[in-house]
């Protein structure tokens, strides 16, 4: 059992770089484990399916990123007041935001899946489907879609256990959901030849075994914080607190999801200007962003469990101790952005070959991969500062920085770059946006410690 004074205890004193991997690392091999469901995905897709399959599977990329957006509002929203709120002492407050992240989860997914399933087909048109890709589209959000509460609400509760002092528990959660998915995926997609509604279903059905065992943790008897029926209401003061910080990371997968669109109109009408098809053009950015998704996964680990740190301590004014979490996280944050650059670009033929046997696919693919991990190693460092905002309550600065690098700076540099170089203007839009970004956050960063230093003399 862990007792909260400890854990109050370890966060008032601990070594910060102690501290730092005690909750980070957990939460850095949840995230890999979490992502693997989509490489699992695009491997037994990839090779068992087949291509056209694989472009379907990354054309549904930014539904899945809203579902996923609905996770992060509500989830990173509520870890956050948490660890504010133990960091103050009130723990009665922390457990009613506990029991409103249900019943806000419920509803906002309730309306947002069935939307979505209504208009499936407009919404994949509009997404940029074609004939070849839309079928396989389709039978994977029919099965997917309505499962993902079950993958939002133990997002939602996977944060608040690792933010109320659970960060290895939360790690095991994780562990389940992917055991379970190599488990499901071949006996569903191979041995049933259910085809993309079997990856669906073993996406779903892994989720929900996460979710029986995330929940039964806070019914239980050895948790800090504990739901309670007389908690699962839509209070309006905790609404509004949880997407107060919420709201960034959730801007954050809107505008990725809205980034993906554009980028999907660019390489179906860029590719076969290059002699590319757009089928081929899509699946080869799908299956870079695979790879890529994994080492930002890692970054948003990371965040995670500087999270709880910053967020206790700033709650009791430990100013100095924010500070040098911050900069920690930032140092670990920019390696693993680096080792990611030096990976993605010169190897990227091989990262890529496990997604597919295909030598043209493969060589579209590395293409993508080598331009998008260009500016990589400054990535870590934009991630970093804008979760550390969101973690101590100035959503506000925390959402500028989520959309200056995916809306203002990337979607003008998608329009504007391939109109010179074509298709490489395409793959080169994210590494410019990415520097211009981490520019942007250097800016408001030396901004903010400034002021605090005038204000808490904090140095």
């Amino acid at each position: 059992m862990v007792h909260s004074l400890d854990v109050y205890n370890d966060f008032k004193n601990k070594k910060i770089s102690l501290l730092f991997w005690q909750y980070a690392l957990p939460a850095v091999i949840g995230t890999i484990v979490n992502t693997l469901y989509n490489i699992i995905d695009g491997i037994f897709i990839g090779h068992w399916i087949g291509r056209e399959a694989l472009s379907g599977a990354g054309i549904i990329l930014p539904v899945m990123n809203l579902t996923a957006g609905i996770g992060m509002l509500v989830g990173i929203g509520s870890a956050s007041r948490i660890s504010i709120f133990l960091g103050r002492g009130e723990n009665d407050k922390a457990e009613k935001v506990a029991g409103t992240s249900f019943m806000l989860t419920a509803v906002l997914s309730g309306i947002t899946l069935s939307l979505l399933l209504y208009f499936v087909d407009p919404v994949l048109h509009f997404v940029g489907s074609s004939a070849t890709n839309h079928v396989y589209a389709r039978e994977f959000l029919e099965v997917y879609l309505p499962g993902s509460i079950f993958i939002t609400l133990t997002f939602n509760y996977n944060n608040m256990m690792r933010a109320s002092g659970y960060p290895f528990k939360a790690m095991v959660t994780m562990f389940i959901s992917v055991i379970a998915n190599i488990t499901l995926a071949p006996i569903f997609i191979i041995g049933l030849g259910w085809g993309m509604r079997g990856a669906a279903f073993a996406t779903t059905l892994s989720m929900f075994i996460s979710f029986l065992f995330v929940m039964q943790h806070f019914i239980g008897k050895n948790s800090n914080i504990k739901l309670y029926r007389r908690n699962f209401t839509l209070n309006l003061t905790y609404i509004k607190s949880i997407i107060s910080i919420g709201m960034s990371p959730f801007a954050m997968q809107v505008a990725a999801s809205i980034v993906v669109v554009f980028i999907n109109w660019q390489l179906v009408h860029y590719a076969p200007l290059s002699n590319v098809s757009s089928d081929d053009a899509i699946a080869g950015y799908s299956n870079a962003n695979r790879l890529i998704t994994l080492v930002i996964m890692i970054v948003i680990g990371i965040n995670q469990g500087m999270q709880p740190i910053i967020g206790y301590n700033y709650g009791a004014k430990n100013y100095s101790r924010v500070k040098t979490t911050f900069f920690y996280a930032v140092k670990v944050a920019t390696v693993i952005t680096s080792i990611g650059f030096i990976l993605g670009f010169f190897i990227p033929d091989i990262l890529v070959r496990a997604f597919s046997a295909d030598e043209d696919l493969i060589s579209i693919s590395a293409i993508a991969l080598r331009y998008t991990t260009l500016s990589f190693a400054f990535i870590g460092f934009q991630m970093v500062t804008t979760s550390f905002f969101q973690c101590i309550g100035m959503a506000k600065v925390s959402i500028l920085l989520s959309l200056s690098r995916q809306i203002l700076i990337l979607l003008p540099t998608l329009y504007i770059l391939p109109l010179f170089f074509g298709l490489d203007g395409v793959w080169a839009a994210a590494p410019t946006a990415d520097l211009l970004s981490t520019f942007t956050a250097c800016l408001i960063l030396y901004w903010y410690f400034k002021s605090l230093k005038k204000r808490h003399c904090c140095n």
